[in-house]
């Protein structure tokens, strides 16, 4: 514990000017009497560190020292290309290997490229979840990402239909989407890739014995194909309606965008005012209630007629309860 805390020390003082004691014992998470400790320490195995006494004072490398201690260990390396996800990663359970690789870059590179982490934190973010909605981190997750990063099979149980099924699986990769974490996996013995919601997850073993990765797997290429049978799985009824010029520009806002445009394409030429005719692909008749009310008065329901005579019975109790 102590050795790699000396190492981090060495590190940040090599990435940085100089730095207080106090402003040390912060990012070390020990007391500055520790910091003196283990600055005499390091000064004792040959390590330059010089300390300025006073107000200002602090620790430096003297010397132009250089450590050799940079490499980049594999879960680290790893962990850097997501440090652009920093909720992600602390769901994962790879902050700490995160913030080590990024000590470690930092203290490799040139004086005048260091503040590099923190400019582009100031520039780019990513905030994964949804708008109003409280992400809830799977209990099971840090489990199924250290078995995903290992190639290791897992023994999981999982709630399918009321009940729970257990699965010998083949963890290949991690998706966010939305604030909701999904296993890609394979089955151990088939040949077909699936996708679990980690929620769903009520135990997760991982077993000794490695897998052989598919070569021409592609988790990107995997997911949106996935995605998009998913989305297209769910329209499974069909409503025509009629929208204003307003109503083909808000359409793909209000439903399942990629169904508006194929909807749109297919559409005819517009009619007198630009109003124009098309059939929607929708998942239900309640949710496409739901949907195109967003629109007001930018499209009318042509049918199923049972659908129009809720636009109409919504429309009355409106007017009813505006006094018109």
């Amino acid at each position: 514990m102590r050795a790699a805390r000396l190492i981090k020390m060495v590190l940040l003082l090599q990435s940085r000017p100089s730095m207080t004691a106090a402003e040390l014992a912060r990012e070390l998470e020990v007391s500055e009497r520790t910091v003196t400790r283990d600055a005499q320490a390091l000064s004792e195995a040959g390590v330059p560190v010089y300390a300025d006494r006073g107000r200002i004072g602090g620790y430096r490398l003297v010397g132009g020292y250089r450590t050799r201690l940079t490499g980049l260990a594999r879960g680290e390396a790893e962990a850097l290309f997501l440090s652009g996800v920093p909720g992600a990663l602390r769901e994962m359970g790879l902050e700490d290997a995160a913030s080590a690789a990024r000590l470690k870059v930092s203290a490799a590179l040139l004086p005048s490229l260091r503040d590099a982490s923190r400019t582009a934190a100031q520039r780019f973010h990513l905030d994964a979840p949804n708008w109003f909605h409280e992400p809830d981190t799977p209990e099971l997750l840090p489990a199924v990402a250290d078995a995903v990063w290992d190639d290791r099979r897992v023994t999981a149980r999982y709630r399918r239909d009321g009940g729970e099924v257990e699965r010998e699986l083949e963890p290949y990769g991690l998706v966010l989407k939305a604030g909701v974490w999904y296993l890609c996996a394979r089955v151990s013995g088939r040949g077909s890739f699936r996708v679990y919601r980690i929620d769903r997850f009520t135990a997760v073993e991982a077993g000794a014995e490695r897998f052989e990765r598919a070569e021409d797997f592609d988790l990107p290429a995997f997911w949106g194909e996935r995605a998009e049978q998913f989305a297209r799985s769910i329209l499974r009824a069909e409503v025509v309606v009629r929208l204003s010029a307003e109503g083909v520009r808000r359409l793909p806002y209000a439903v399942d965008a990629g169904a508006a445009r194929e909807a749109l394409e297919r559409a005819g030429e517009p009619e007198g005012g630009g109003w124009v005719t098309v059939t929607l692909p929708v998942e239900s008749e309640e949710v496409a209630h739901e949907q195109l009310t967003a629109l007001g008065a930018e499209v009318e329901v042509l049918a199923p007629p049972s659908l129009r005579e809720r636009f109409v019975a919504g429309a009355v109790r409106l007017a009813e309860l505006y006094g018109c």
